[in-house]
């Protein structure tokens, strides 16, 4: 798989665990610390460390540590990316003039 595809997938790799998607919806009203996560999602220090880490390589979310916690907030360059990913995605290509060179369409 080449690079640009493992760099998408990251993205559709965080938007599609409901956890993550909690997270996100958590991180709509301003950055938050991971204690504030943890309570309001009731999940164990690991798992929200495991989440958080993927959301954090999709680049939708950025982290910054204070003390001993970390704080998240959503990234408005990744959300960025990944709202054009999905429409580049999913948008038809005009058909190619070269056609098909095995059935000829």
């Amino acid at each position: 798989m080449d690079t640009s595809h493992q760099a998408q997938a990251k993205v559709f790799k965080a938007l599609c665990d409901p956890k993550r998607l909690s997270v996100l919806e958590q991180l709509r009203s301003g950055e938050k610390c991971a204690c504030v996560l943890l309570d309001a999602l009731e999940l164990t220090q690991s798992g929200l460390s495991y989440h958080m880490k993927i959301l954090c390589e999709s680049g939708i979310v950025a982290s910054r540590p204070e003390g001993k916690w970390t704080y998240y907030r959503l990234d408005p360059s990744g959300s960025d990316y990944a709202v054009r990913l999905l429409r580049e995605l999913t948008t038809p290509q005009a058909p190619s003039e070269a056609g098909c060179a095995l059935c000829g369409k």
